[in-house]
């Protein structure tokens, strides 16, 4: 078959009206290897044909490194999926998370990519030896430690851990990985030096955290620690694993020796979890990287609207097509603002479809740049002069008058 024609270009409404009509039960999952793979692009056509004849959908990231899947299948096909898998010496009996929550609809097209590294992590892999890896732990081990009192670290970007996270748990305000990271090591550094009684010295480029209702400083530095001891035992989770193991093999490498993270990511616990009985300390929404956006592992709200404040874990991204940023946002706010991020966006995404594109061209996306809003406070405000104006000049966007005069505007 063409390598071409092995890609899906239909419109994401025809998409979406198929799935809706397919009328069989789907199943989504994930599962990721580190494996060494030659020939990376035959094996990425060889999947895509292969798959696509078993009805999966999903997003799907290749490297000479191994894969990152997350998909989605006709439940009906799960043990032909599986012994396609398995016959590939590299993938057999690559462990899978299944979801908490699945409505059927998580993904509308196979998209197979072949990248350098199957997460985008901005790490230098040849600096450290990125097998080195923490010790895995479940659920209930996991618990245990925590209850013990190791240091709980969410590997996550921000707009991830917005809406759920375990308790206590230090949260970066970083939206990658490589900024996590370092912060994650600079609060550390500050913790040796808090238990060792040295206090803080220099405080260049501070920030603080809150991490278990206490302030932690986050010096920003660059300088490798070496068999750093004077630090809790250290217990990582992210999404579905893998972030964690590169994170796990740099701090190994940086001196923190005793380090455990979560197997299976929060996908995984919260199976077993409700497997075995436990009590879940992974508290709200967990975020996931398709269509569905969230789902709820406890009824715990621990988010706040970033419009308004109100309590509230619902997670989207604005419908202004150049903005796309996601945002925390209450029903209310949903309504008042249409869908979107602030009233700059709203004005426009009330335009009659044709006056849109008009306006979008040439413009790049906002979230190409920033995927979240990081800052509620400073949405807030800029939410506040934006009305303002809007009440005195009748328009946030005068430009509109030069591309179509008949262009309706709405409040």
């Amino acid at each position: 078959m063409d390598p071409n024609r092995l890609r899906n270009l239909l419109h994401p409404d025809l998409l979406r009206a198929r799935l809706e009509q397919e009328g069989r039960p789907r199943t989504t999952l994930s599962f990721y290897r580190y494996v060494r793979m030659g020939e990376v692009e035959d094996l990425r056509h060889a999947l895509y044909a292969e798959w696509e004849a078993l009805g999966v959908l999903g997003r799907v990231y290749l490297a000479t490194e191994g894969i990152n899947a997350q998909v989605s299948l006709p439940t009906e096909n799960l043990d032909r999926f599986r012994s396609a898998l398995d016959a590939r010496p590299e993938f057999s009996d690559v462990p899978w998370k299944i979801a908490v929550e699945d409505d059927g609809k998580s993904f509308l097209k196979l998209i197979i990519k072949v990248k350098k590294k199957i997460v985008a992590d901005g790490l230098a892999d040849d600096a450290f030896d990125v097998t080195n890896v923490g010790t895995h732990l479940d659920a209930a081990t996991f618990n245990r430690k925590m209850e013990a009192g190791a240091l709980v670290i969410d590997m996550r970007n921000n707009y991830e851990c917005a809406i759920g996270y375990f308790e206590g748990a230090y949260l970066p305000k970083a939206d990658t990985f490589r900024g996590a990271i370092e912060e994650v090591e600079a609060m550390l550094k500050e913790e040796v030096r808090e238990r060792r009684g040295e206090g803080v010295k220099e405080r260049r480029g501070e920030d603080v955290k809150e991490r278990g209702g206490k302030e932690v400083a986050v010096v920003k530095e660059k300088k490798e620690v070496k068999e750093v001891r004077d630090v809790p035992e250290i217990l990582l989770y992210c999404t579905g694993g893998i972030r964690c193991e590169k994170a796990s093999a740099y701090l190994k490498h940086h001196g923190y020796t005793n380090v455990g993270q979560l197997h299976g990511g929060i996908i995984d616990y919260a199976r077993q979890v409700k497997a075995q009985g436990l009590k879940s300390k992974y508290l709200g929404q967990n975020f996931v990287f398709d269509e569905r956006l969230a789902e709820r592992i406890t009824e715990d709200v621990v988010g706040t609207c970033m419009q308004c404040g109100a309590a509230c874990d619902r997670i989207t991204n604005c419908h202004e097509a150049t903005c796309n940023m996601l945002l925390v946002q209450c029903e209310a706010c949903a309504a008042k603002y249409a869908d979107c991020c602030s009233p700059s966006c709203r004005e426009i995404h009330h335009l009659p479809i044709e006056a849109q594109r008009a306006w979008r061209k040439g413009r790049s996306t906002r979230s190409t740049k920033t995927k979240a809003i990081n800052d509620p406070e400073v949405l807030r405000q800029r939410i506040r002069e934006e009305e303002e104006l809007l009440a005195l000049n009748g328009t946030l966007h005068p430009e509109l008058t030069y591309i179509t005069p008949t262009a309706a505007h709405h409040d």
